[in-house]
């Protein structure tokens, strides 16, 4: 059980009917297609769809209470003993519910955001914090003003430590989400492109993710990329740890070694750590959550033992195995210019293939930067690369570049998927490494499965 409608009364004062008997409520949830128990139903009124309508389906699948939008007519189908609550805004009212319910539940908050790395770094955290509390964090990528609250709202009452995950398009977002979670600690990942179609510069970007401050208790720390310039004004801030390269750093990484499952590290305090995930970046976000670690309370051998039973969200630099034992590395869950220069630097670490190949598409919502910043890839594509393929429509600027600074190098450019498909057939072989990566948008995943072990 969450809480129960007896509670909720106390939040949402006009309701249908006497709550003097309560019911209890195991879940909160918007969808009304999604099978649930004793649940609470949110409909949410988006541009083209208004989740009141579908009120029926989501009784039948296990509502018995709903937040209620005042000026919206009940079904007169609706169950006699059916539990209304009249709310102005359901939005609202949910984002209003999962602040009460996180007071109620009063964990350690960790908020994280970054351009890229957030959510893999949630799931380094959450191993981290696994290993001595309680922990509850954000499922795949709910780190929006609607996915956020029901990551709150359905953590179990005995939750510890809550890790959330925070994502925005614009300004101002990540700032309502700090205020919702009132996080007691803080991580930034790193200062990227994304989004600066809408957020106009890299430090506009940079803006809008220190937003996550707003809404962090006052004795709260800060974690991040020490080596990124567009932190360091926050470096002589009292309450912020570095993590990175440099050797001004709080915790410093050295000797990075990618393997071809892992990738090891040391810090200067001497621990050594192994975390299964390919790149020096992964260095990075290891280290911000042992910092983290570190200071909550565990200890070396259990951060240790936390990165190597990572468990991470899915298509998100996962090695699998294609036709005829090639190696593909399905990177395609999201892309930024910096995502997706770093995955080039990790390919062409990796010992071990005779061929190394990029399938690379678009990476969306650059705006009027998008043919410098496609072109900027091309700038960390070079030997042991043996062959780019690109697809899509932005895409065509990072051939282009390459082809102008390396035209010894195999490049094509392809508008059709299923000519793509047929290029890339003389390189599915046991000695080849593939590398699939693109905005979430390509859908670059229908790819992979074309060209998996079957």
């Amino acid at each position: 059980m969450l809480f129960t409608t007896r509670w909720l009364s106390s939040i949402f004062t006009d309701f249908n009917r006497n709550t003097d008997e309560p019911i209890a409520i195991e879940e909160v949830f918007t969808d009304s297609r999604v099978q649930v128990k004793n649940a609470l139903f949110v409909p949410i009124i988006g541009e083209n769809f208004d989740g009141h309508h579908y009120l029926k389906q989501a009784i039948a699948n296990g509502a018995v209470a709903a937040l209620w939008n005042r000026e919206t007519s009940l079904p007169e189908s609706l169950p006699t003993d059916f539990l209304v609550f009249y709310v102005d805004d359901t939005i609202g009212s949910l984002q209003q519910l999962a602040t009460n319910y996180r007071d109620e539940i009063n964990p350690i908050v960790i908020g994280i955001t970054g351009s890229n790395g957030k959510t893999t770094t949630k799931d380094l955290v959450a191993s981290m914090l696994k290993e001595v509390y309680e922990t509850h964090y954000t499922n795949g990528n709910f780190n929006n003003h609607i996915g956020l609250p029901l990551t709150i709202l359905s953590m179990p009452r005995n939750t510890q430590v809550l890790v959330l995950e925070m994502g925005m398009s614009d300004f101002g977002e990540i700032d309502l989400l700090s205020k919702i979670a009132t996080p007691d600690h803080v991580m930034i990942t790193n200062i990227g492109e994304s989004h600066i179609e809408h957020l106009g510069s890299r430090e506009g970007i940079k803006e809008a993710k220190m937003e996550i401050t707003n809404g962090m208790k006052t004795d709260g720390l800060v974690f991040i990329d020490g080596d990124e310039p567009l932190l360091k004004d926050i470096h002589k801030q009292k309450n912020c740890i570095t993590c990175g390269f440099r050797e001004d750093n709080d915790v410093i990484i050295q000797n990075v070694d990618v393997r071809l499952n892992h990738t090891n590290f040391q810090l200067a305090d001497g621990n050594a750590y192994m975390v299964p995930l390919l790149g020096k970046h992964h260095a990075l976000n290891a280290a911000l959550a042992i910092a983290l670690g570190e200071r909550l309370g565990v200890n070396s051998e259990r951060r240790k033992n936390a990165l190597l039973s990572l468990q991470q969200t899915g298509m998100r630099f996962e090695m699998v195995r294609g036709m005829n034992d090639a190696s593909i590395i399905n990177d395609a869950y999201n892309a930024s210019p910096t995502s997706m220069k770093a995955a080039i630097d990790v390919v062409k670490q990796m010992d071990g293939f005779v061929e190394k190949v990029l399938i690379l598409g678009d990476v969306l919502e650059l705006g009027e930067h998008s043919e410098e910043m496609h072109r900027s890839v091309a700038s960390h594509i070079d030997a042991p690369i043996t062959a780019i393929l690109t697809y899509g429509d932005e895409a065509a600027y990072i051939s282009e570049a390459v082809k102008e600074n390396n035209p010894s190098l195999y490049c094509s450019h392809f508008h059709s998927k299923e000519e793509l498909i047929y290029a890339l057939q003389p390189y599915l072989k046991r000695e080849s490494l593939l590398l699939f990566k693109a905005s979430r948008g390509l859908q670059f995943e229908s790819f992979i499965n074309e060209i998996i072990h079957p």
